[in-house]
């Protein structure tokens, strides 16, 4: 997918030192799978007990290591 979006110059030159990554795409591309792992940790730390999630170790990890689903 192809868009234009305005991102704060030290916000992203931070990112970019951090990460080691060159390119502008690469290194928002990766600041959003962060965030959706970093969020579906999240999710699944609420679930936690609740007898709402049922998953044997093997489907938990293929649960957490699925690439995330986009919807357009």
């Amino acid at each position: 997918m192809r868009f234009s979006v305005t991102v704060g110059a030290d916000l992203l030159s931070e990112a970019m030192r951090l990460t080691g990554v060159r390119r502008k795409r690469e290194v928002i591309e990766l600041a959003l799978k962060e965030l959706v792992r970093s969020r579906r940790v999240e999710e699944l730390r609420r679930l936690a007990g609740s007898g709402l999630v049922d998953w044997a170790p093997e489907e938990l990890e293929a649960w957490r290591t699925a690439e995330p689903e986009v919807s357009s």
